[in-house]
């Protein structure tokens, strides 16, 4: 995940840890207090989704034992694999290219599975793999920056397989090389993964069928609060917000209001509909980010079933719009 610049928050740590938020953003009135479990919807009768968190943190574990995950690395070889592995009943496309950076020319690797829909147009669910190069050398090993949005894209592949859609194509994309070269964050030296596949998708013409860019980022933490985030598109927003209350959610959804710079802005930038679900508070003053503490123990299923429930039932809801 990106690193941002804060403006009225103080970075706890070095650089190293400083937020992904921009100048000029203001927290928005406070909600609720969020991070209690709480009771869940569980009605369906109107074909309401499911999602097993349990596998999904399995898939978190398992990916987080792959180690550091940086671009060019044998654990990033090991990663692609096992994501690799877990689609290999389904429709799967490489978008593979080489990258030149400060630090060399690498390969990059953006993974895509496609599930078929009826209607004429796709929905695009994504999260980074990679983790931060900078820190390839340290026990950096990004539970929750990596691993639990890439976990969660294979728990929803599972809600997938197998079962006719009766609705748009669903896209899932792993996106490479998101993290920057460099700390803190240099927006040049990031992002390549999609702003590559986002210039090809505007070549061939795919953008144009693309009825909303969901991405998940720092999804897993135990104490849960999705930011509203400003850069997103307004009605994309609201109807997850919508998503979220159906399912009993809302607490931990949009407590605060803050713009940030995520993998969904090359799609935003060429007017695809586009919203970050992304919890950037992780740990007070989001110490956690970018750092040997982004470990397993913070990170809760409960988290990702939300998240996950919430991203399914924003999914049904496209399609019967």
């Amino acid at each position: 995940m990106k690193v941002l610049k804060i403006i009225g928050l103080v970075c706890f740590l070095s650089l190293v840890a400083c937020s992904k938020q921009k100048d000029g953003a203001s927290p928005a009135t406070a909600t609720p207090p969020v991070g209690h479990i709480e009771i869940r919807v569980t009605d369906n009768s109107d074909g309401g989704v499911s999602f097993n968190e349990i596998r999904a943190m399995r898939y978190v574990k398992e990916i987080v034992a792959l180690g550091p995950r940086p671009i060019g690395s044998a654990n990033h070889k090991k990663v692609e694999d096992y994501i690799h592995a877990h689609l290999k009943d389904d429709l799967v496309e490489d978008d593979s290219f080489t990258v030149d950076t400060t630090e060399g020319k690498f390969p990059v690797h953006n993974i895509i599975a496609k599930f078929p829909g009826t209607k004429d147009g796709i929905i695009v669910i994504a999260s980074h793999y990679d983790t931060n190069y900078p820190l390839r050398d340290t026990s950096y090993i990004g539970a929750n920056d990596g691993a639990s949005s890439s976990a969660l894209l294979l728990e929803i592949a599972n809600q997938l397989r197998g079962k006719k859609r009766d609705g748009y194509s669903v896209w899932l994309l792993w996106d490479d090389a998101e993290e920057s070269m460099r700390l803190p964050w240099f927006d040049p030296e990031s992002l390549y993964g999609v702003r590559h596949l986002a210039q090809k998708w505007q070549d061939d013409g795919t953008i144009k069928k693309i009825k909303a860019f969901l991405l998940e980022d720092m999804i897993g933490d135990a104490d849960l609060n999705i930011e509203h985030e400003e850069n997103s598109t307004p009605w994309l927003e609201d109807l997850i917000y919508q998503s979220a209350t159906r399912r009993g959610y809302q607490s931990h959804f949009f407590g605060r209001t803050i713009p940030i710079d995520d993998d969904h802005l090359p799609f935003v930038q060429r007017g695809v509909p586009s919203a970050d679900l992304i919890d950037l508070d992780y740990g007070y003053g989001n110490v956690f980010h970018h750092t040997t503490q982004d470990t397993l123990d913070k990170l809760s299923p409960k988290s990702l079933e939300i998240v996950g429930t919430v991203t399914l039932e924003t999914v049904r809801a496209l399609d019967k719009k």
